[in-house]
């Protein structure tokens, strides 16, 4: 991609997952990268397999006071941020009836005023410095709707339109957009499905399968790269057809 070369960039959520692969794809790219991940064991992990990494942080993005601290430690190493992939988040899989308000809150505060906290400390660094680009990690399940995950659900709602609303106050100086992959492998989502409910999503998927963690990194790159310049505002759908067809893409 055009532009990436030595680029500044902070990966939240950045020790696994999806966000261990954009770590390691803005790397290849020649991007100076740090993670920020509040999971010591993730920490440790990511450290070890991507040796390159300017920092591995310990944060919590539902924590403001600690969203700072660790985003300036990111300038202090790297010397500023130019980019930031806004990823962290989590989930529960429970009936609606079921979410306790402690559950409901900590989902909340992780996946969306976590992805706030992040989003509003880097555009201040961003708009002192005169650019920037800001992409978040937002989910089909935003738009649509899944049944056991309310909570996450509307969280990914919230940062759809925190994107957009952010993508019109902080433009010409900052670019803002989000991607909403559909169904992912990642540690999260085989944590919480077995084989068999794989096997059902896949099937309903015109693909035939889950995305791979690198090929939302690979969108990750582009919408950071000078390649995707004039890209602002936006939420970029990567679910293999799944919501294309509603009920017609299930087979």
């Amino acid at each position: 991609m055009r532009g990436l070369q030595g680029k500044r960039v902070l990966v939240t959520g950045g020790a696994s997952g999806i966000g261990g692969a954009t770590a390691a794809r803005f790397l290849e790219e020649g991007a100076v990268v740090s993670v920020l991940d509040r999971s010591p064991e993730a920490r440790d992990r990511i450290g070890n397999e991507l040796p390159g990494l300017s920092a591995v942080l310990d944060a919590d993005v539902a924590d403001r006071d600690t969203v700072e601290a660790a985003f300036a430690e990111a300038v202090r190493r790297m010397g500023a941020v130019d980019v930031l992939i806004n990823n962290a988040g989590i989930s529960i899989r429970h009936a609606f009836l079921d979410i306790t308000p402690d559950q409901w809150h900590e989902v909340l505060a992780v996946n969306l005023t976590g992805v706030f906290h992040v989003a509003q400390t880097a555009a201040r660094h961003m708009m002192e410095r005169g650019g920037g680009v800001i992409l978040n990690t937002a989910s089909t399940s935003g738009t649509l709707g899944y049944p056991y995950y309310a909570d996450y659900n509307a969280t990914k709602a919230g940062v759809i339109a925190l994107t957009k609303s952010m993508a019109l106050e902080l433009a010409p100086t900052v670019r803002v957009n989000a991607i909403s992959p559909g169904y992912c492998l990642t540690p999260m989502q085989r944590a919480e499905y077995t084989d068999e409910m794989l096997e059902r999503v896949n099937s309903k998927i015109p693909l035939g399968r889950h995305a791979k963690p690198e090929e939302i990194a690979a969108l990750f790159a582009f919408l950071a790269s000078d390649d995707a310049a004039f890209a602002s505002g936006h939420v970029y759908v990567m679910d293999g057809a799944e919501t294309t067809g509603g009920l017609a893409s299930q087979r």
